[in-house]
């Protein structure tokens, strides 16, 4: 963003800029990956000389245990957490009394924030766009929308609320509200767009931006260097890992029976790592039957997440079949980038059948199961470990080929950029 005192030749006083405004319940060190997505995002915006001040939770969202300091500056980014705005996911009700303290806190906040020339939401929590609108509307600040997942619609097609329920006219109100008030709307794929554009038409000005990979940067750690490989038994192991949210739209049921009637394979190894409602699913099969090939670990920290994420040899992405549209499989990316192949169990057409590449076998980057399939599953499983190592490292070359071509991480977070400041040069 360039003012008129930089064309002057000089510098811009502090007292004068304009500070972008960030609404969101997560944010480093908290793992969740709206919160990484944001941190990546505020940081750049921060080197470009704009003042970034950050709202966000004092506590972790999925760990309530784990406290954050109350203010300090990360990235050249001022965050200000809110106390007592997380309680957990313990039930809907904890989740609830954490979201709404954390609005009513963050709209006092924002209304009362200097020198506000914009505001960057995203949908952690769901809500956090109705603040937005009002802190938007008070103070006359441009509002980008940044929509991570799609809500109440993710609710309804995982049968957790009507349509015609209470809660989901609430919603899509707030909905159809930030869609009409906010200067610019960013879907993650096509899919979300036509979602969006079907509670109200943004195209005039909606941006399709996957996310960025994380670990674009440093690439894969090869097997016979990687610490994380030797901590935890993994040597001579082929691993198939799902790392990150176990959401409820991320079924992972056909892989979990699969695995488990795939003990005799003594090579075969499932590692699941991260948190969320559906490893409770990983955690008591483990407990109660004790399998010999399947692990589970907690998230891992971010500073080491490329040693975790390189000692797998697959790759496992899940989505759910009425999930297209609503949430995006951001965890994708990280595993594309570090040059390893997919293992996608979902429905067909989806973002990531766009990726795989299936109909081309020389520019394959991994296999697609239909969930409930545990037969398939099992025939698939088998094909990949006994696929070439050649063939498997080609696979990955070609995983990590895309990721450089149409995924960079630094032109996709400058575009990111562009979006956010286009209504402050307007």
């Amino acid at each position: 963003m360039v003012d008129a005192a930089a064309e002057r030749g000089g510098a811009t006083p502090a007292s004068a800029r304009k500070r972008l405004l960030v609404i969101s319940q997560v944010y480093p060190p908290d793992p969740a990956a709206v919160g990484q997505y944001l941190a990546e995002a505020s940081a750049a915006i921060a080197k470009r000389g704009m003042e970034v001040r950050v709202l966000t939770s004092a506590r972790g969202f999925d760990d309530p245990t784990a406290k954050y300091p109350p203010r300090e500056m990360l990235d050249g980014v001022e965050v200000i957490r809110m106390p007592l705005s997380s309680f957990g996911k313990r039930s809907i009700a904890h989740r609830l009394v954490g979201m709404l303290m954390f609005l009513v806190q963050t709209l006092v906040r924002g209304l009362f924030t200097p020198r506000l020339g914009a505001i960057l939401v995203s949908t952690s929590p769901p809500l956090a766009s109705a603040v937005a609108v009002f802190i938007g509307w008070i103070r006359r600040a441009p509002i980008t929308y940044w929509v991570m997942d799609l809500n109440p619609d993710q609710m309804i097609e995982l049968g957790k609320i009507s349509e015609r329920s209470l809660a989901a006219r609430v919603f899509d109100f707030f909905n159809r509200l930030i869609l009409r008030r906010a200067a610019g709307v960013v879907a993650l794929d096509r899919f979300m767009g036509d979602r969006l554009c079907r509670k109200h038409d943004v195209r005039d000005k909606l941006t399709v931006m996957p996310p960025w990979p994380h670990a674009e940067h440093g690439g894969g750690v090869p097997h016979e260097e990687n610490p994380f490989r030797k901590e935890h038994g993994l040597e001579g192991k082929f691993v198939v890992m799902y790392s990150g949210n176990h959401a409820l739209t991320n079924p992972i049921e056909t892989i979990l029976e699969a695995a488990l009637r795939m003990q005799d394979r003594t090579e075969l190894m499932f590692l699941f790592i991260g948190g969320g409602v559906r490893k409770k699913s990983v955690d008591d099969v483990i407990a109660q039957q004790r399998p010999t090939n399947l692990l589970s670990l907690p998230y891992q920290p971010l500073e080491t997440i490329r040693y975790s994420l390189s000692a797998a040899d697959v790759h496992l992405v899940t989505l759910g079949d009425p999930a297209v549209g609503c949430v995006h499989p951001c965890k994708v990316y990280g595993a594309l980038a570090l040059g390893r192949p997919i293992l996608y169990v979902g429905p067909r057409p989806s973002h990531v059948t766009d990726l795989l590449g299936e109909e081309t076998p020389s520019q394959r980057i991994g296999w697609a199961l239909a969930h409930g399939d545990v037969e398939a599953a099992i025939a698939v499983l088998d094909a990949i470990r006994q696929t070439p190592r050649g063939e498997l490292a080609a696979m990955g070359a070609r995983a990590e080929a895309l990721v450089h071509e149409r995924f960079n991480s630094e032109q996709m977070i400058d575009e990111f950029c562009e979006v956010v400041l286009a209504p402050l040069q307007a």
